[in-house]
Formats: structure tokens, C-alpha cells, sequence
């Protein structure tokens, strides 16, 4: 029997209901603004609660999980992409967010950011980038910029640092946006998009460690005399990775906004076509029957 009375309105989520444990980052922490701007943006969108799975790997940006009242899996450092690779291929159903720091997505965490742009996995990855290593008490990291004195780079750093951008750019990730944590409205509107986005989306947010690299960001933020420049969309090719990539040389300040956003099919939509046509070849079979073939072939 079907059920004609219509359904009730969803309740609508509250920050009180998504928060969870009280954040243990240090006072003034960027990372602050950007827990309460996805607070933000997940109740504008209505977002239902029981469909928000955050993953993160290792770092301060990565305690993520222990913040969010809602589905959450904390991953060893790095690996925080392949796992929500495989939760959100089998479950669609799900908002899959990533959030990680410079080191967690650009040192031991590369490959698999390249791996999950290039096959365009369904999620939205959000890289609180601080140009160190916090964590671990003022280390270098793939973003600090040269010269910049550190604990494992006491005379400065001598490594070129990683160019975030460029890589997102090059690796084919189909959404590409940077933002900054002083920049509450701008980011909220750069969160919203990548969520909104089919696809793998990522937004680098710069987030100052005020405990261990103060003012690394004052160049961007106005009230610090700094100039927060926009990415000029209506002259912007938004699907042209070479003008993305030529945004992506102008580094400090650099501009802020979407570099890049196209839309192309994702491996989880591919992948459910694939499985949709190998099920038709064996419509009517049992499991077992099934079994019995595939062993058959074996021999």
C-alpha cells in the first residue's frame, strides 16, 4: 500500500545540533573561522544531517572529525582523500568533506590528491594551508616560503615551496578556488560553490598559525594593509586550464577566487554505469549461480 499523506518538512539543522566537541586549537586560529563557516554554509544549503560524513587525516586542521556532530572518520596522516574516495563511491548518498592542512594534502598526501582530482571523485576537499608545520611546533612545510626560519630549517628554508595552485591545476581537479580565513563572506561563498559542485572541488584556505607563523597572510587581509585581490570572472576563461594556471604564478598576495571549474562525468557516476551494465549480463542469475560461472571460467 502506498502512502499518500505527504511527508514532513525536514527539520532544520541547527549549529548547536552540528557542534560537537569544543575546539582545541589556539586562540585566534584561522582554523576557528573555517569550522564556523562550514557550520555556515551546511545549514544555508539544508543539508540533512544524517547525510554530512567528514574525513580528515592528520595535522591541526585535520581534527576536524572530533568538532563536527555528524558522521566522521579520523585517518592516519595523508590518506585522508583514498579513504573518502571509497566512502563516497559507496555511498552517493553521502556529502562527503575533506579537510586537511599543507602538509596532510601537498608532502605525504600528494599522490593521492593528484590520484582523487584526476579521476574526479564526488567530494569536496577544503586545504587549511598555514605555510607550516603547527603540530608539530614550527616545522617547514611544502608551503613555507624560502628563507623562513623554522625548527628543522634553523638558517631558513632552501626548498622551493610547493605551489599549490598549479598543482590543484595540473592534477585536473574539475573545481579549483583559494580563499582566506579573514575573509569570512568570501570563503562562505567558495565553500558553497565547491559543495554545490559535481565533482572533486577544493578550495585552498589560507588559515594563519598565530602561534608559530603570525601575519603569514597580512599581505591579503586589508586590515592588515594588505589587498585582497579577485579573480575577475567575467574575464576569467573558467574552463581554460592554461589561464588557470597563469593565474596561479601570482603568488603573494595572488588573487583569490575560482581559478578554475568545469564540469565533466565522475568516477562516481561512471563507475555506476559500469556496474549498472556488468549486472544486466547476469540478470536472473542467483549468487551462487553466478559463482558457478565465474569459477567455470577459471579452469
Amino acid at each position: 500500500m502506498s502512502d499518500t499523506t505527504s511527508a514532513a518538512p525536514a527539520e532544520k539543522l541547527t549549529k548547536k545540533q552540528l557542534k560537537a566537541d569544543h575546539p582545541t586549537w589556539c586562540p585566534a586560529c584561522g582554523d576557528f573561522a573555517v569550522l564556523a563557516s562550514f557550520f555556515n554554509v551546511v545549514q544555508k544549503l539544508g543539508i540533512p544531517h544524517e547525510k554530512i560524513c567528514v574525513v580528515a587525516g592528520i595535522g591541526c586542521s585535520s581534527r576536524f572529525p572530533y568538532f563536527v556532530n555528524a558522521h566522521g572518520i579520523h585517518f592516519i596522516h595523508g590518506r585522508a582523500l583514498p579513504l573518502a574516495t571509497g566512502i563516497s563511491l559507496s555511498r552517493p548518498d553521502l556529502h562527503v568533506f575533506v579537510f586537511g592542512g599543507d602538509g596532510d594534502g601537498f608532502s605525504i598526501g600528494g599522490n593521492h590528491l593528484n590520484h582523487a582530482a584526476r579521476k574526479n571523485v564526488n567530494l569536496s576537499y577544503v586545504v587549511m594551508d598555514n605555510f607550516v608545520y603547527g603540530l608539530t611546533k614550527n616545522q617547514t612545510s611544502p608551503t613555507t616560503p624560502l628563507g623562513r626560519k623554522s625548527k628543522t630549517d634553523p638558517r631558513g628554508a632552501i626548498d622551493r615551496p610547493i605551489n599549490p595552485m598549479a598543482q590543484l591545476v595540473a592534477s585536473g581537479a574539475t573545481f579549483i578556488a583559494r580563499t582566506h580565513a579573514a575573509q569570512v563572506k568570501h570563503m562562505n561563498a567558495m565553500f558553497e560553490r565547491a559543495i554545490l559542485h559535481p565533482g572533486f572541488a577544493v578550495v585552498e584556505t589560507l588559515s594563519e598559525c598565530t602561534m608559530f607563523f603570525p601575519g603569514a597572510f597580512d599581505d591579503g587581509n586589508p586590515r592588515k594593509g594588505g589587498v585582497f585581490d579577485l579573480v575577475n570572472e567575467e574575464e576569467q576563461e573558467m574552463e581554460s586550464t592554461s589561464a588557470a594556471m597563469e593565474l596561479s604564478q601570482d603568488l603573494s598576495p595572488g588573487k583569490f577566487g575560482v581559478y578554475y571549474e568545469t564540469k565533466r562525468d565522475t568516477k562516481n557516476d561512471l563507475e555506476r554505469a559500469w556496474l549498472t551494465d556488468a549486472q544486466k549480463t547476469v540478470a536472473g542469475m542467483s549468487e551462487q549461480d553466478i559463482l558457478r560461472q565465474r569459477f567455470a571460467s577459471m579452469r
